[in-house]
């Protein structure tokens, strides 16, 4: 049991070789929070310009796997054409994209919390409790006051994905330092 413990603790270390790694990561995530904070609008439009390169570029490696991965060329096919086309329209209307995204996302977000709102209730119905009744209850609120306003909804998550990006960055700049500092080879 303890060789099984000690396998799976190596397999997610990281090398302390690697603390600069980490490091600039955190360093990029604590100015994109920043930016974000500071410049909204433009930081928005850049982020969702570099979102388009990557679906496109993604597209194009996912029609190359087409051709390589016979047993679903049919699943890569179909995300490469919509990831090249969704990329293209990106990068071609990048402000109109930079309201769309955000605006999907709240949509998505708010009709996810009604609908796992309603399984709760159901839940509830059949033996799940009142704590399963009162988190969908909850649910099926959030989502509504998500769908509610999505524009302001849309700046809360803005702002609500700077602030994590800052947080984990300076968790990721002090993890890179007590990376550095640990020996190699030692796990944590």
């Amino acid at each position: 049991m303890s060789s099984s413990r000690s396998s799976a603790a190596t397999a997610y270390s990281i090398p302390s070789s690697l603390w600069w790694v980490i490091l600039l990561q955190g360093i990029a995530a604590v100015i994109i929070g920043i930016l974000f904070f500071t410049d909204p609008g433009l930081t928005l439009v850049t982020a969702t310009t570099f979102l388009g390169a990557f679906w496109f570029i993604g597209g194009i490696f996912d029609l190359v796997r087409t051709f390589i991965d016979r047993q679903r060329w049919f699943w890569h096919l179909v995300s490469g054409v919509l990831g090249i086309l969704a990329g293209l329209i990106v990068l071609r209307h990048p402000l109109w994209a930079s309201l769309l995204v955000p605006g999907t996302v709240v949509w998505l977000l708010g009709l996810l919390g009604i609908v796992i709102g309603v399984i709760g209730i159901f839940q509830a119905f059949r033996g799940g409790g009142w704590a399963a009744a009162i988190l969908g209850v909850l649910s099926i609120l959030l989502g509504i006051v998500l769908l509610g306003n999505v524009v302001i909804s849309a700046t809360i998550l803005l702002y609500t994905l700077a602030a994590l990006a800052v947080f984990g960055g300076v968790i990721a700049i002090i993890g890179a330092f007590m990376l550095k500092g640990r020996p190699e080879g030692v796990t944590v």
